[in-house]
């Protein structure tokens, strides 16, 4: 066997490239217009055919990578005529119209201007082609949501224009959408292309994986994982979207598809149902219901009846009975996929269905069972099938009498009144959408935080101890811990960043023995690096981009995802990174949500699998990911300081369900909270979030940390940056960043409400406890002990940066200060500003820039300063609110008389008015 550590990149290109193929979803293939075939006549339309969407942006799209493949480059492979002449009058066209980067950090346009199509341009096309491909593309991400707008949510005018000519002109139009998540389908029935198949944003093999579905080497097996309704307004959640301060979460559990299946006024303005997925074969499906003791067994025979190879997936629904609590008519409890059958092949599949998936949150007390899991007596009808719609029933399990299955504490309920959904049945049995009051908070979260007591450890001073000593076993965390200081105590909870020289360069933080003194008891820094779709390393260094969040969900494939998520924990696991922040995994709720891309399906059962399933394959590395946004971080217009209000049951039940199932499935140890807050307390530092649910409840007994620059408050009292102390409280372990912890430069309130007795030193221990803990079964341990196995050093390479260019370079000579104009340096994404210096002695420099951001409060725009192709340090910018500002850097001790300057732009949004570098003093070693 070859050397474990030791990616093999044409299989991890292969993996992604499969993924992403499988997430690919056929919503249309009439007179059976695909697969093409070998030697076919094809024309591509569409602008996004030079310019492919590998992920959304913000920070789960900022990956460097090496290439990607566009479905153009793909296409070019195969044994297919292209239009060339069609593809040289797009070049030429865009030549005078370039991609619009944007100006920045959650700049750039959620489509690019399309060109405009000549009616003897598409005829001549028509008369040179057999088929038409047609290829549309959108992107939105963080802090930017898209728009219920032409040229967003909704096609442009031009992109319209150009749907209307090649479906007049040709006989055979394919549609691929290159798209992070759903978008408006009312132009299908308008302009009746013959195939629709949405590619999603498959990563840097996105095109490699069209082409194998276009050509049918991949059989489309892709599911949505969300609902597609005919309008944005048939949401239920759409008249609260989109608030400022925050929004009322009035349909309550009734998301997606659980609105759409049960209320008979919605059933009609579904255009395609979740879980729909056309395949080039079909399939037969049969099923037998076995009960068990805790649930049913579904074992179910899968045949495929057609004349193509292909995977099927099955989806197992329940319906329960309505009851007193009211419940969603259709509820997914359990699904799997088949292997690749070949033509008259079956195969066999058992799913299990447990109680507690059937299971629905009493908040109001209305069963007699207030704060419990129940099951209420009646009927649970199942159907298995294609999708939730037209699942067929299989059977049916009986319950006598109201079962508790799980007696839980109120938490997280609102404060504020307002009504929610809830279905009314009728005497034909339809259901109708009537209201409910929502039940409100009946006890105080602050003195429930209050009278939860730590145990103090009393202040030992250093008596030699190190964390080694806690990892072999010689010595109790408790007795480590007890040697460390408040002020150590203080800074172990303050995570620096970004880019901090003290982990991997260009990535987002640094955690744990973040000072000298906490590095002297043997504590290693940690390192977070952004995800979820690959690894962010904003000096430049490349990464592999895999397929985005909504793209993995609709494969329903669990084992080709960890599989997919072991390559890239071998991946972390060679960048010295122990923590990718993510998978990404909050509901789908609203189809504007910009971050849709990153997270997977408006059900949370879908969503917590494929969360475990990445979880597991990293863990075969010894690295993880942070399951974020915990929770409910449903908008990113005005993320820092919305409210998202929420009952308990549609929390316990839709937005913290898949989080539970992550942590339950695959032993996730590190969490990020969200910006926002959830019933007027910041998740940052939310007692009942972060203490009663999820480790008293879920038994997690990992790291929590805050997302970058977030706000805490205490109930009742305006958000900030500084409430660091509420966070401790909350048992949220690291304050994500700062950029000194030592000198507390985010001057928080640690050290004010230790000494004022409103925060204990018990409380910092419990959090440095659990970062340690985390700490000691990440490489980080490993690495800083000298305990790498032999097998992990040879693989290991350095880090990757781009060479230097030194073509046609402008050199200065530097002997004590040079300014240059920086109004021409491109600050685009991507780029980069190179020059020479020429100075005959060892010193240092200190590199000043005179910069503005014009850019949203969070944006985050990275800087990295390179000298001789080594990162002496990132600057990242937050918005200067269009104002310059003076930032400064100074770089290590340089040894040669000819030394390169490299600026490089990881992000877009930096106007630079001057570039000074000065000379440091002489070096005396």
């Amino acid at each position: 066997m070859g050397n474990r550590y030791e990616i093999d990149w044409d299989a991890y290109a292969r993996t992604a490239r499969m993924a992403a193929a499988e997430g690919a979803v056929l919503l249309k293939n009439d007179a059976k217009v695909l697969p093409l075939k070998e030697g076919e006549r094809l024309a591509v339309f569409g602008r996004i055919q030079f310019d492919y969407y590998k992920s959304g942006t913000g920070s789960g799209g900022m990956i460097n990578t090496r290439y990607v493949v566009g479905i153009l480059d793909a296409l070019k492979e195969e044994k297919l005529v292209l239009n060339r002449e069609l593809e040289q009058i797009y070049r030429d066209w865009i030549g005078e119209n370039p991609f619009e980067q944007g100006g920045g950090w959650a700049q750039e346009p959620w489509s690019q201007q399309e060109m405009p199509l000549s009616s003897e341009i598409v005829a001549h096309a028509a008369a040179e082609s057999d088929t038409a491909l047609v290829i549309i593309g959108r992107t939105a991400g963080e802090d930017r949501d898209a728009k219920n707008d032409r040229g967003s949510y909704y096609l442009s005018e031009e992109e319209e224009g150009m749907l209307e000519q090649v479906c007049r002109a040709f006989d055979r139009v394919v549609v691929a959408l290159n798209v992070g998540s759903i978008i408006d389908m009312n132009w299908v029935n308008t302009y009746n292309p013959q195939a629709v198949l949405y590619v999603w944003q498959g990563g840097m093999e996105g095109g490699h994986a069209v082409a194998d579905i276009l050509m049918g080497r991949v059989n489309p097996c892709g599911r949505l994982a969300d609902t597609i309704a005919a309008s944005v307004a048939d949401y239920p959640s759409d008249a609260n979207f989109g608030g400022s301060k925050g929004n009322r979460y009035e349909e309550d559990i009734y998301v997606g598809y659980r609105y759409f299946e049960t209320f008979a006024s919605a059933r009609e303005k579904v255009l395609y149902p979740f879980g729909f997925g056309l395949s080039y074969t079909s399939f037969a499906v049969s099923c037998n219901m076995e009960a068990e003791e805790n649930g049913c067994l579904f074992h179910v025979c899968v045949k495929n009846t057609g004349t193509y190879a292909g995977k099927n997936v099955v989806q197992v629904y329940a319906g329960a009975p309505q009851g007193k609590l009211g419940k969603p008519s259709r509820v997914l409890t359990g699904f799997a996929k088949t292997r690749c059958l070949a033509p008259g092949e079956e195969q066999e599949l058992d799913i299990r269905v447990e109680k507690m998936s059937l299971a629905s949150y009493d908040d109001s007390g209305i069963t007699g069972n207030k704060s419990c899991y129940v099951l209420e007596a009646g009927e649970y009808s199942f159907y298995v099938g294609g999708d939730v719609r037209s699942a067929e029933p299989v059977g049916t399990m009986k319950v006598e009498e109201t079962e508790v299955l799980s007696k839980c504490t109120e938490a997280l309920a609102p404060v504020e009144e307002y009504d929610r959904f809830k279905p009314v049945q009728g005497e034909n049995g339809t259901l109708t959408l009537s209201r409910e009051k929502t039940p409100t908070r009946t006890y105080s979260m602050a003195q429930r935080s209050r009278e939860d007591v730590k145990p103090e450890l009393p202040y030992t001073g250093d008596r030699g101890f190190r964390l080694e000593d806690v990892l072999d076993g010689r010595i109790s965390m408790d007795t480590f811990m007890a040697q460390l200081s408040d002020a150590e105590l203080c800074c172990i909870v303050r995570g620096e960043g970004m880019c901090s020289p003290k982990v991997t360069p260009g990535t987002a933080a640094a955690f744990g023995g973040v000072t000298k003194a906490l590095a002297g008891y043997g504590i290693p820094c940690g390192c977070c690096a952004d995800g979820p779709s690959g690894i962010r390393m904003d000096c430049g260094t490349y990464a592999f981009c895999l397929p985005n969040g909504t793209c993995l969900a609709c494969s329903y494939n669990e084992e080709l995802v960890e599989q997919l998520y072991e390559l890239e924990g071998a991946e972390l696991r060679k960048n010295r990174i122990d923590i990718l922040l993510g998978p990404g995994m909050n509901i789908h709720r609203h189809p504007l949500n910009g971050r849709n891309f990153e997270y997977f399906s408006e059900d949370p059962l879908l969503t917590g699998r494929m969360a475990a399933a990445q979880i597991r394959g990293m863990g075969r590395y010894q690295v993880t990911g942070a399951l974020k946004h915990f929770a409910a971080n449903n908008q990113e217009y005005n993320r820092s300081k919305y409210n998202s209000v929420v009952s308990e049951r549609a929390l316990r039940e839709i937005y913290l369900k898949g989080f539970e199932i992550a942590v339950k499935e695959s032993g996730a140890y590190a969490i990020m909270t969200t910006y926002g807050a959830v019933n007027g307390i910041w998740t940052a530092g939310n007692y009942d979030l972060l203490t009663t649910i999820l480790r008293k409840e879920w038994n997690y007994d990992g790291l929590v940390m805050t997302d970058w620059w977030a706000m805490i408050n205490d109930e009742g009292e305006t958000a900030t940056i500084k409430n660091v102390a509420a966070m401790v409280r909350s048992q949220n372990d690291v304050y994500m960043v700062t950029q000194d912890s030592e000198k507390n430069s985010n001057q928080d309130n640690l050290e004010e409400c230790l000494a004022n007795g409103t925060l204990k030193r018990s409380d910092l221990s419990v959090c440095a406890g659990n970062i340690l803990s985390v700490l000691m079964r990440s490489p980080a341990m490993a690495r800083s002990l000298g305990r790498l196995s032999q097998e992990e050093l040879d693989a290991f390479a350095a880090l990757s940066e781009e060479d230097c260019v030194t073509a046609d370079l402008d050199w200065y000579s530097l002997k004590t200060k040079l300014t240059l104009d920086g109004k021409g340096i491109d600050t685009a994404r991507g780029k980069s500003f190179m020059c020479g210096l020429q100075d005959g002695e060892k010193r240092s420099y200190i590199i000043r820039l005179r910069v503005r951001i014009n850019a949203s409060e969070l944006a985050q725009v990275p800087i990295s300063v390179f000298v001789n192709g080594t990162l002496q340090g990132t600057l990242t910018l937050n918005s200067t609110n269009g104002e310059y500002t003076q930032v400064e850097l100074t770089s290590w001790a340089i040894t040669n008389a000819h030394n390169y300057l490299k600026l490089y732009f990881a992000e877009s949004g930096a106007q630079i008015d001057t570039l000074e570098i000065e000379a440091g003093p002489v070096s005396k070693e």
